[in-house]
């Protein structure tokens, strides 16, 4: 099967991502196709824009992409797969292409949008999500952190919110991502079909359309609880260390900071740290220094080298292991608590294993 349908149609470059039975999770496969097809409409003179979307079982407009194929993850650790560091070289050589791309790129970002499925969104020109959406940064929930961008694109999030989303992975509505800065425009679910119909079938600029088109649809009225975007976010995920963050909310007795606790205390102590240095590092970093940092990072998480942690060993694939693989959802997080945390299990995690020129990185502008 084709995971990445694309084509031509009146001036406009259309991706459909068709890997309906893993919820679109993209596989290394996936981002090679896609980091083909993206070069090559940007050399593309007779090509204005880019729209890209995800698809259901039957075709029509479905989940957007869940993330990557966290079970490949694990099964290359445990194999020693040299596939493993590629999937993320090449990935984050995507995210990098995608937030600089020199046409306007449309994400439709209906259903599920979690992990990889925002590293190839968040860098669009226009981000459309529906009241079906589905948005997270959920890497903590396997003991990994905020990658493909994360680290850039999270700290641009009002206040603090891009701490609290990173370290807790809660996820957002469509009309929740707006407000966090990680969506455009919401129209209605029922209407995102006629959307796609519109760019595919007009040669004009199709960003321009799409908005002009959004004016004449009401965004969904959705009724939700918005307490995650009120002052005590900032008051909590303001602090540069955890623990300030757990006793600024263990201080609070509303039911947002007792649900907040309830999601950090199922989490990795020790990624948990790391995922908040990244974060904090992040707010002065570049696309391109931040991603050299993500591709250090993650190459730690799989080869923890200055713990001795390899392989089942590593936070990263226990975590996987316990949500997807085993699915008993009680991973055994070493340290178990954020009190044992320390610096020195911390700060390797950011030394580069390689010299500067020799980064998988290294030529990212």
């Amino acid at each position: 099967m084709n995971h990445v349908i694309s084509k031509v149609a009146n001036g406009i470059g259309l991706i459909t991502l068709n890997r309906p039975e893993e919820i679109n999770a993209l596989s290394l496969e996936m981002v090679l196709r896609l980091s083909k097809i993206l070069n090559e409409w940007a050399a593309d003179s007779k090509i204005e824009a880019v729209a890209i979307r995800g698809t259901d079982k039957n075709g029509n407009f479905g989940n957007f992409c869940a993330g990557g194929d966290i079970r490949f993850f694990h099964k290359a650790c445990i194999d020693e797969s040299s596939d493993l560091g590629r999937f993320f070289t090449e990935e984050y050589k995507l995210n990098h292409l995608i937030f600089n791309y020199s046409k306007p790129y449309i994400a439709f970002m209906d259903g599920i949008v979690m992990g990889g499925g925002m590293g190839i969104s968040q860098g669009a020109s226009l981000r459309i999500v529906t009241e079906r959406s589905k948005v997270a940064m959920p890497e903590t929930n396997i003991g990994l952190f905020p990658d493909v961008g994360g680290g850039y694109f999270l700290p641009k999030c009002p206040g603090f919110i891009g701490e609290y989303l990173g370290l807790t992975g809660q996820v957002l509505t469509g009309q929740q991502s707006l407000a966090a800065n990680l969506a455009d425009y919401a129209v209605n679910s029922t209407k995102i079909e006629d959307l796609w119909d519109l760019i595919e079938s007009d040669s004009g600029l199709a960003s321009e359309r799409i908005k002009e088109f959004y004016l004449r649809v009401e965004a969904s009225s959705l009724n939700e609880d918005s307490a995650w975007i009120t002052s005590e976010i900032d008051d909590a995920f303001q602090h540069k260390h955890l623990e300030q963050i757990i006793t600024s909310l263990s201080k609070s007795d509303t039911k947002w900071a007792q649900k907040t606790l309830s999601l950090l205390s199922k989490r990795s102590p020790l990624m948990m740290n790391v995922s908040l240095k990244q974060i904090k590092m992040g707010r002065e970093m570049s696309l391109a220094d931040e991603l050299r940092l993500e591709r250090t990072l993650v190459h730690h998480c799989f080869n923890t080298k200055h713990l001795d942690r390899y392989r089942e060993k590593t936070e990263t694939v226990e975590g996987i292991r316990a949500l997807v693989i085993d699915k008993d959802n009680s991973p055994n997080w070493n340290p178990k608590t954020i009190r044992e945390v320390t610096d020195a299990m911390v700060n390797p995690f950011f030394d580069s294993p390689w010299m500067e020129s020799q980064h998988p990185l290294a030529d990212l502008k």
